[in-house]
Protein backbone atom coordinates (compact mmCIF):
# COMPACT_ATOMS: atom_id res chain seq x y z
CA UNK A 1 0.00 0.00 0.00
CA UNK A 2 1.55 3.69 -1.10
CA UNK A 3 1.66 5.94 2.00
CA UNK A 4 3.15 9.27 2.37
CA UNK A 5 5.98 9.35 4.78
CA UNK A 6 7.54 13.05 4.21
CA UNK A 7 7.42 16.26 2.28
CA UNK A 8 10.56 18.30 2.23
CA UNK A 9 10.97 21.72 1.47
CA UNK A 10 12.63 22.76 -1.34
CA UNK A 11 14.05 21.01 -4.72
CA UNK A 12 17.31 20.54 -4.15
CA UNK A 13 19.24 17.99 -3.42
CA UNK A 14 20.65 19.23 -0.10
CA UNK A 15 17.44 19.33 1.55
CA UNK A 16 16.09 16.29 0.55
CA UNK A 17 19.93 13.69 1.10
CA UNK A 18 19.79 15.97 4.43
CA UNK A 19 16.59 14.34 5.58
CA UNK A 20 17.30 10.83 4.28
CA UNK A 21 20.37 10.64 6.04
CA UNK A 22 19.18 11.58 9.33
CA UNK A 23 17.05 8.17 9.16
CA UNK A 24 18.11 4.93 11.37
CA UNK A 25 20.89 3.15 8.79
CA UNK A 26 18.85 0.15 8.90
CA UNK A 27 15.40 1.78 7.49
CA UNK A 28 17.86 2.99 4.48
CA UNK A 29 19.72 0.02 3.82
CA UNK A 30 16.74 -2.22 3.20
CA UNK A 31 15.48 0.44 0.07
CA UNK A 32 16.17 -1.48 -2.90
CA UNK A 33 14.85 1.06 -5.83
CA UNK A 34 14.11 4.09 -5.97
CA UNK A 35 11.98 5.60 -9.33
CA UNK A 36 12.81 9.31 -10.58
CA UNK A 37 10.84 11.79 -12.43
CA UNK A 38 14.26 12.43 -14.59
CA UNK A 39 15.04 15.29 -12.21
CA UNK A 40 19.03 16.56 -12.37
CA UNK A 41 18.78 17.27 -8.37
CA UNK A 42 16.78 13.74 -7.42
CA UNK A 43 19.08 11.90 -9.14
CA UNK A 44 22.38 13.15 -6.84
CA UNK A 45 19.75 12.43 -4.20
CA UNK A 46 20.58 8.59 -4.77
CA UNK A 47 24.48 9.34 -6.17
CA UNK A 48 25.16 10.96 -2.92
CA UNK A 49 22.93 9.11 -0.31
CA UNK A 50 21.16 6.06 -1.50
CA UNK A 51 24.29 5.12 -3.56
CA UNK A 52 23.30 1.11 -3.10
CA UNK A 53 19.95 1.85 -4.22
CA UNK A 54 18.57 0.92 -8.27
CA UNK A 55 17.58 3.77 -9.60
CA UNK A 56 15.05 3.73 -12.48
CA UNK A 57 13.44 6.62 -14.71
CA UNK A 58 9.48 6.65 -14.20
CA UNK A 59 7.76 5.65 -17.75
CA UNK A 60 5.28 8.05 -17.65
CA UNK A 61 8.03 11.04 -16.83
CA UNK A 62 9.84 9.28 -19.98
CA UNK A 63 7.41 9.58 -22.38
CA UNK A 64 6.31 12.97 -20.88
CA UNK A 65 9.82 14.31 -22.04
CA UNK A 66 9.07 12.70 -25.55
CA UNK A 67 5.71 14.33 -25.77
CA UNK A 68 7.56 17.93 -24.66
CA UNK A 69 10.10 17.70 -27.49
CA UNK A 70 7.11 16.91 -29.97
CA UNK A 71 5.32 20.17 -28.84
CA UNK A 72 8.75 22.05 -28.78
CA UNK A 73 9.44 20.77 -32.34
CA UNK A 74 5.73 21.13 -33.31
CA UNK A 75 5.67 24.96 -32.15
CA UNK A 76 9.01 25.60 -33.52
CA UNK A 77 7.58 24.26 -36.91
CA UNK A 78 5.07 26.58 -36.98
CA UNK A 79 6.71 29.64 -36.03
CA UNK A 80 9.12 28.65 -38.95
CA UNK A 81 6.79 28.09 -41.66
CA UNK A 82 3.48 30.53 -40.75
CA UNK A 83 5.45 33.51 -39.32
CA UNK A 84 3.23 33.36 -35.66
CA UNK A 85 2.21 31.57 -32.96
CA UNK A 86 -0.06 29.31 -33.51
CA UNK A 87 -3.80 30.11 -34.36
CA UNK A 88 -7.20 27.93 -34.37
CA UNK A 89 -7.13 27.47 -38.18
CA UNK A 90 -3.70 26.09 -38.43
CA UNK A 91 -2.86 23.29 -39.46
CA UNK A 92 -0.20 21.98 -36.42
CA UNK A 93 -2.05 23.84 -34.19
CA UNK A 94 -5.05 21.94 -34.66
CA UNK A 95 -3.04 18.35 -35.01
CA UNK A 96 -1.68 19.47 -31.14
CA UNK A 97 -3.47 16.92 -28.83
CA UNK A 98 -3.79 13.99 -31.68
CA UNK A 99 0.12 14.64 -31.67
CA UNK A 100 0.79 13.52 -28.08
CA UNK A 101 -2.56 11.06 -27.70
CA UNK A 102 -0.88 7.09 -28.12
CA UNK A 103 -1.25 6.24 -31.69
CA UNK A 104 -3.50 3.32 -31.18
CA UNK A 105 -6.13 4.85 -29.42
CA UNK A 106 -6.33 7.84 -32.43
CA UNK A 107 -8.87 5.34 -34.50
CA UNK A 108 -8.79 5.35 -38.12
CA UNK A 109 -10.73 8.83 -38.49
CA UNK A 110 -7.82 10.35 -36.30
CA UNK A 111 -5.35 8.69 -37.49
CA UNK A 112 -6.28 10.33 -41.00
CA UNK A 113 -6.98 13.32 -39.65
CA UNK A 114 -3.50 13.66 -38.12
CA UNK A 115 -1.78 12.90 -40.93
CA UNK A 116 -4.15 15.35 -43.63
CA UNK A 117 -2.82 17.67 -40.81
CA UNK A 118 0.68 17.21 -41.08
CA UNK A 119 0.57 17.23 -44.48
CA UNK A 120 -0.87 20.49 -44.94
CA UNK A 121 1.57 21.98 -42.04
CA UNK A 122 4.90 19.84 -42.28
CA UNK A 123 6.63 20.39 -45.17
CA UNK A 124 9.98 19.40 -44.04
CA UNK A 125 8.75 16.16 -42.20
CA UNK A 126 10.23 17.10 -39.08
CA UNK A 127 6.60 17.37 -36.65
CA UNK A 128 6.00 14.12 -38.34
CA UNK A 129 9.40 12.76 -37.21
CA UNK A 130 9.24 13.86 -33.69
CA UNK A 131 5.92 11.87 -33.31
CA UNK A 132 7.41 8.80 -34.80
CA UNK A 133 9.94 9.24 -31.88
CA UNK A 134 7.56 9.92 -29.02
CA UNK A 135 5.87 6.56 -30.47
CA UNK A 136 8.69 4.83 -30.91
CA UNK A 137 9.97 5.33 -27.33
CA UNK A 138 6.34 4.27 -25.73
CA UNK A 139 7.20 1.05 -27.52
CA UNK A 140 10.29 0.36 -25.02
CA UNK A 141 7.66 -0.61 -22.13
CA UNK A 142 6.27 -3.33 -24.73
CA UNK A 143 9.76 -5.23 -24.11
CA UNK A 144 9.66 -7.83 -21.79
CA UNK A 145 13.56 -9.16 -21.86
CA UNK A 146 16.16 -6.52 -20.07
CA UNK A 147 19.03 -7.35 -22.49
CA UNK A 148 16.57 -6.87 -25.53
CA UNK A 149 15.83 -3.30 -23.82
CA UNK A 150 18.94 -2.17 -23.22
CA UNK A 151 20.26 -2.75 -26.58
CA UNK A 152 16.94 -1.38 -28.26
CA UNK A 153 17.28 1.80 -26.08
CA UNK A 154 21.01 2.33 -26.99
CA UNK A 155 20.00 1.97 -30.67
CA UNK A 156 17.49 4.35 -30.68
CA UNK A 157 19.29 6.81 -28.78
CA UNK A 158 21.85 6.62 -31.66
CA UNK A 159 19.62 6.55 -34.42
CA UNK A 160 17.59 10.07 -32.47
CA UNK A 161 20.75 11.63 -32.54
CA UNK A 162 21.18 11.24 -36.54
CA UNK A 163 21.71 14.49 -38.43
CA UNK A 164 19.09 14.19 -40.42
CA UNK A 165 16.75 14.24 -37.34
CA UNK A 166 15.69 17.87 -36.15
CA UNK A 167 17.11 19.51 -32.86
CA UNK A 168 14.51 18.34 -30.96
CA UNK A 169 15.01 14.64 -31.74
CA UNK A 170 18.47 14.86 -30.93
CA UNK A 171 17.66 16.41 -27.27
CA UNK A 172 15.36 13.52 -27.14
CA UNK A 173 18.45 10.65 -27.92
CA UNK A 174 20.82 12.49 -25.64
CA UNK A 175 18.24 12.37 -22.82
CA UNK A 176 17.76 8.88 -23.44
CA UNK A 177 21.60 8.04 -23.88
CA UNK A 178 21.95 9.67 -20.09
CA UNK A 179 19.34 7.82 -18.78
CA UNK A 180 19.83 4.16 -20.30
CA UNK A 181 20.69 2.16 -17.43
CA UNK A 182 17.39 4.12 -15.15
CA UNK A 183 15.39 3.76 -18.15
CA UNK A 184 16.32 -0.47 -18.96
CA UNK A 185 16.24 -0.49 -14.90
CA UNK A 186 12.03 -0.59 -15.26
CA UNK A 187 12.38 -3.82 -17.12
CA UNK A 188 13.85 -5.37 -13.93
CA UNK A 189 12.06 -3.71 -11.14
CA UNK A 190 8.42 -2.95 -13.21
CA UNK A 191 7.94 -0.33 -10.18
CA UNK A 192 6.94 3.05 -10.67
CA UNK A 193 5.93 6.67 -8.94
CA UNK A 194 2.45 6.33 -10.60
CA UNK A 195 1.41 6.37 -6.33
CA UNK A 196 3.79 9.09 -5.06
CA UNK A 197 2.73 11.45 -8.04
CA UNK A 198 -1.00 10.78 -7.37
CA UNK A 199 -0.45 12.08 -3.59
CA UNK A 200 1.53 14.99 -5.00
CA UNK A 201 -1.58 15.98 -6.93
CA UNK A 202 -4.01 15.90 -3.96
CA UNK A 203 -1.50 17.40 -1.87
CA UNK A 204 -1.44 20.36 -4.63
CA UNK A 205 -5.37 20.43 -5.20
CA UNK A 206 -5.69 20.68 -1.68
CA UNK A 207 -3.77 23.97 -1.49
CA UNK A 208 -5.55 25.28 -4.05
CA UNK A 209 -9.01 24.60 -2.58
CA UNK A 210 -7.44 27.08 0.30
CA UNK A 211 -6.37 29.89 -1.61
CA UNK A 212 -8.39 32.60 -0.92
CA UNK A 213 -11.63 31.53 0.25
CA UNK A 214 -13.06 33.05 4.10
CA UNK A 215 -15.59 30.52 4.57
CA UNK A 216 -13.48 28.40 6.68
CA UNK A 217 -16.47 25.45 6.55
CA UNK A 218 -17.13 25.79 3.30
CA UNK A 219 -13.17 25.22 2.67
CA UNK A 220 -13.52 22.44 5.05
CA UNK A 221 -15.55 20.36 3.06
CA UNK A 222 -14.17 20.90 0.09
CA UNK A 223 -10.80 19.63 1.99
CA UNK A 224 -12.21 16.53 3.53
CA UNK A 225 -13.90 15.56 0.05
CA UNK A 226 -10.39 15.75 -2.03
CA UNK A 227 -8.92 13.87 0.92
CA UNK A 228 -11.69 10.92 0.88
CA UNK A 229 -14.70 10.21 2.78
CA UNK A 230 -15.54 12.77 5.16
CA UNK A 231 -15.98 13.04 8.38
CA UNK A 232 -19.29 14.40 9.25
CA UNK A 233 -19.50 14.30 13.06
CA UNK A 234 -16.57 16.54 13.22
CA UNK A 235 -17.78 18.88 10.41
CA UNK A 236 -21.04 19.64 12.71
CA UNK A 237 -18.74 21.01 15.53
CA UNK A 238 -16.64 22.99 12.93
CA UNK A 239 -18.14 27.02 13.42
CA UNK A 240 -18.55 29.02 10.62
CA UNK A 241 -16.50 32.43 10.80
Amino acid sequence: MAKLIEVVEGRTATKVSGWIEAQDESWRAGIRWGVLDLSGPYRKVFDDSLAHVTQIADPFHVIKVANSKLDECRRRVQNETMGHRGRKDDALYRARRLLTKAHERLGEAGDAKLVGLLTAGDPRGEVRMAWHAKETIRSIYAIDDVQVAREFVTELAADLQDESCPPEVHSLGRTLKRWLDHIVAWHEAKITNGPTEAINNLIKRIKRVGFGLRRFRHYRIRVLLYAGRPNWDLLATVAPR
